[in-house]
């Protein structure tokens, strides 16, 4: 009788026990799937997962932690399967939509990402959390509506949506837009009558084409040196793909100080967090044919811009001349309005009316200015400043001013 009550004091606490283990804490559980699937141990984390869907299949955030970290792994077909189970477990959570559309467009399935893009507007609303939002323009973006992004973009960036990669975005965006326009610039230069005063004036048009990209073509007539001329120039940025594309340049003029004949490439690639790189060269033939070397790097920060150029230009023998440029730009309501400032060293390769050459040094501060007054109307102006080493104990004082608008239809 004895050994009879044991076994069922034993056999109570073992039944108690095993209970215990299936009493866990769904919380608990999620909690210790994503330490794992965010550190990359996706197998392990979706066993404990599956622990806690076996009781709680209806758990949104499990099933989206599940259903991401297929996404991860580039397996897509088996993050749908639960990030569908998510939607329909909650269809008022935006986070079960967010988590769906990022795994669609990773796979390329645009025309799926509208339905689920329509399912959160219809339990949702119309107007879309930020992030939502904000996933909404990226699918515009992937399926070549560039207007349509730039529309959600820049309302988000005038809210201070908070993303990294915003500003860089909207820039893509506008260069990608489909826009054509006519612009004028006029450019001051004096320098404190060492010479008389340089009076530039340029016209401009710009259009995009599918092969091209930006097409720019741009006139430029000039009075300097006692004497007029006129440069030709044509720009193009073509695109590679979503984060490759490059600028061409070629121009001329007959002009003794525009270069005869102007050639210029390079190629941009846009980096994860926002980073950007180029490298490239500028062939310029004046008196002597010059041909440069340039690189840069460029990283968006918030509602800042940076950019640091470097150029190389090789000389005769073992000569090499070099320039560099810093630029800093503070975006405000949209990707096209903005203050700037740039300090400078040397003659700048896009410096197009300037035989670098014909200086040793230039040290350089300007400071500018830009906005989109209207859709169709955008004003700019620049100022600066620089010092001109000419030769030996030789300097020259250059005061510039620069006023431009442009005119879109």
């Amino acid at each position: 009788m004895k050994k009879i009550a044991v076994f069922l004091i034993c056999f109570m606490v073992f039944s108690m026990a095993v209970k215990a283990q299936d009493s866990f804490d769904p919380d608990v559980l999620l909690a210790e799937a994503r330490a794992l699937i965010l550190e990359g141990k996706y197998m392990e984390g979706r066993e404990i997962a599956f622990r806690a869907l076996s009781k709680y299949p209806d758990y949104a955030d499990i099933l989206i932690l599940v259903g991401r970290s297929y996404a991860w792994e580039g397996k897509n077909d088996s993050a749908s399967i639960y990030l569908e189970r998510a939607i329909v477990a909650a269809p008022d959570y935006a986070d079960g939509y967010s988590a769906y559309l990022d795994n669609l467009s990773w796979a390329d399935q645009y025309n799926e990402a509208d339905i689920v893009l329509a399912e959160a507007k219809k339990n949702l609303g119309d107007i879309l959390p930020d992030d939502l939002r904000y996933k909404e323009s990226r699918l515009l973006y992937y399926k070549e509506e560039y207007h349509a992004a730039y529309a959600i973009a820049a309302d988000l960036f005038r809210k201070k949506y908070k993303n990294e990669d915003m500003l860089e975005y909207l820039n893509t965006l506008q260069r990608l837009r489909r826009n054509n326009a006519v612009g004028v610039t006029y450019d001051y230069d004096s320098f404190e009558g060492d010479i008389s005063s340089w009076n530039t004036y340029s016209l401009y048009g710009r259009t995009r084409t599918k092969l091209t990209g930006t097409l720019i073509a741009r006139v430029t007539q000039s009075s300097r040196f006692d004497g007029n001329g006129t440069l030709f120039e044509l720009d193009a940025y073509p695109s590679f793909g979503k984060k490759t594309y490059a600028y061409l340049n070629i121009g001329g003029s007959s002009a003794s100080f525009f270069p005869k004949f102007r050639v210029g490439a390079s190629l941009y690639y846009n980096l994860p967090q926002a980073w950007e790189v180029d490298g490239g060269f500028r062939y310029l033939q004046f008196s002597d044919a010059t041909t440069i070397y340039t690189a840069s790097v460029g990283k968006y920060l918030g509602n800042w811009w940076f950019n640091l150029r470097g150029n190389l230009i090789p000389g005769t023998g073992n000569s090499l001349g070099t320039s560099a440029n810093l630029q800093a730009r503070y975006y405000f309501k949209t990707a096209e309005d903005f203050f700037s400032v740039q300090l400078s060293t040397g003659v700048s390769p896009d410096e197009e009316t300037r035989d670098p050459t014909q200086l040793l040094n230039s040290y350089r501060i300007r400071l500018g200015y830009q906005q989109l007054i209207i859709p169709r109307f955008m004003i700019y102006g620049f100022t600066g400043y620089s010092y001109d080493e000419l030769g030996p104990d030789r300097f020259r004082n250059n005061l510039n001013l620069s006023l431009g608008v442009e005119y879109r239809f």
